[in-house]
């Protein structure tokens, strides 16, 4: 029982390790890989569970690259599963992130690595603007054009007019959500009264 259980977690901890070294470009580029290892190579999951779980995974706040090695893990191997899943797939990206800031911290004043730092720039725009389309055309597919712009402008005008933190208005509209819609009857019924 015990060999099964530490075999599991190495299968865990290596499937998630191959998962961070592989997933150049964030969250949403590690997702095909960690559908591949938990699915089609180790079944730990059937597909509609994964798509559960991505779908949870896309509502709740944080990066999607440790909501679902933590999760995950956590179905697999319990509590250690869940702290092997998450460890091996963030150590890649860590190591990596200390020895590409040290060189770009010691060479910065070298042209070339100056020049390579600001070309990131337009490059991360572009990657803004493409989330912020995708964001865009889910919004129109679930709520249409007219509520979605009259959120975005009520949103804008909260935060950049009056100066709201985001969060304070991520929370209420959360909230709002949460509420049991008002239904033409109740409202009728309330007016009635």
């Amino acid at each position: 029982m015990q060999t099964m259980a530490s075999s599991r977690q190495g299968k865990l901890f290596f499937s998630f390790l191959r998962i961070g070294l592989l997933g150049f470009g964030g969250g949403p580029s590690m997702i095909p890989l960690v559908h591949q290892e938990v699915v089609k190579r180790h079944g730990w999951l059937e597909d509609e569970e994964f798509a559960d779980i991505l779908a949870i995974a896309n509502t709740l706040p944080g990066p999607i690259a440790t909501k679902m090695p933590g999760y995950i893990g956590y179905r697999v191997g319990g509590p250690l599963g869940c702290a092997n899943a998450l460890l091996a797939g963030i150590l890649p990206m860590i190591v990596a992130m200390i020895l590409l800031l040290g060189l770009f911290s010691r060479y910065r004043d070298v042209s070339w690595i100056h020049g390579m730092g600001q070309g990131v720039v337009p490059v991360v725009m572009v990657m803004m603007a493409q989330l912020t389309w995708d964001f865009v055309n889910k919004s129109r597919h679930a709520l249409g054009w007219v509520v979605s712009l009259l959120m975005a402008g009520v949103a804008g005008g909260l935060i950049y007019g009056l100066g709201l933190h985001p969060g304070l208005v991520i929370g209420a509209l959360l909230v709002a959500a949460l509420l049991p819609p008002l239904t033409k009857g109740k409202a009728a019924e309330g007016t009635a009264q």
